[in-house]
């Protein structure tokens, strides 16, 4: 539904972004992640039609954003980063406004902006001047509008900015629920938003593509999946440590808290052929340790995203 090929915007002497190329398939939804700066508002603006790419293209349901920009933008929904809405009309008001921009009039303009309002929860406010609402109901106004017409493609940027927890664990379900029928993809800096709602995601950094898989796949690549927190309780904890880092399943061994009758140890995994877990339980019940806590680590997104993005990138 989305096709991105080596699409690249440049503002004078500053590349903004370099190269990029990704797909987004119906019944995905796609994170696009980054930290200030690296182009994701950008990408997301060339991918709307709302910035003309310096090179490269881009096809949504078929058809070129720039050669055929009526049909693509007719199957596409967009929210941006900073909603515009018209502040002197009704929220029921502006969006028979935006049904009817997309084509829809009488019983079929109704019924969708009835569908919107409850998808969106603005039940309550939907006779309330725009410029009386809240942050998170503007926002969910400015959804609404880009849900009217149920596209088949939905880009959204910062969808949940200036939400409460509340209101973004309901737009996180919402685009989870969404997902499994049109192609999403929304930017944010956000990364528990990803592991709620992200089917796959794609880290950008300067303007280029440095990782693209699930949330699952790149939590795997942090340097702390894989290793084991051991918690054991024993009256001869001297030498523990060393003695585990001697095994052929344990690289080594870091100890992050040591009481009188407890240690705590972060184990990397090494080339042994049996699981470091087994091997370290197998090793307490030798030395006659109690466990209190055996886990394998399976890595976190946050870990990745810093190891993989730069801290100097200008806001």
């Amino acid at each position: 539904m989305i096709e991105i090929r080596n699409l690249s915007k440049h503002f004078g002497p500053k590349v903004a972004v370099d190269g990029v190329s990704f797909e987004v398939k119906k019944g995905e939804v796609l994170g696009f992640l980054g930290p200030n700066g690296a182009g994701k508002s950008t990408t997301m603006r060339m991918l709307t039609g709302f910035l003309p790419p310096t090179s490269g293209t881009v096809s949504v349901g078929g058809f070129d954003i720039v050669e055929n920009e009526l049909q693509a933008k007719a199957k596409m929904g967009y929210l941006p980063e900073s909603a515009p809405l018209y502040n002197d009309m009704p929220v029921q008001g502006f969006l028979q406004f935006a049904a009817e921009i997309r084509g829809l009039d009488g019983v079929q303009r109704d019924k969708a902006v009835d569908r919107v309002i409850e998808l969106c929860f603005l039940q309550g406010v939907r006779h309330q001047s725009i410029d009386t609402l809240s942050k998170g109901y503007r926002h969910r106004t400015c959804l609404a509008q880009a849900l009217i017409h149920d596209p088949e493609v939905l880009v959204m940027d910062e969808p949940t900015d200036g939400l409460d927890p509340n209101q973004k664990h309901e737009v996180r379900n919402l685009i989870r629920r969404m997902g499994e029928e049109k192609a999403i993809i929304f930017s944010t800096h956000i990364l528990e938003e990803v592991e709620a709602a992200c089917t796959r995601a794609i880290i950008i950094d300067r303007g280029k593509i440095i990782a693209n898989g699930t949330p699952s796949e790149l939590s795997a690549r942090a340097a702390s999946a894989g290793s084991v927190i051991l918690t054991v309780r024993g009256k001869a904890l001297q030498g523990v440590r060393d003695e585990i880092t001697k095994l052929p399943q344990a690289r080594a061994a870091k100890v992050l808290e040591h009481l009188d009758s407890t240690l705590t140890l972060q184990v990397e995994p090494g080339k042994g052929k049996e699981p470091l877990s087994s091997a370290l339980f197998d090793f307490c019940v030798k030395r006659d340790l109690r466990i209190e806590q055996l886990s394998v680590e399976k890595g976190q997104l946050d870990e990745v995203f810093r190891s993989l993005t730069s801290s100097d990138i200008a806001a």
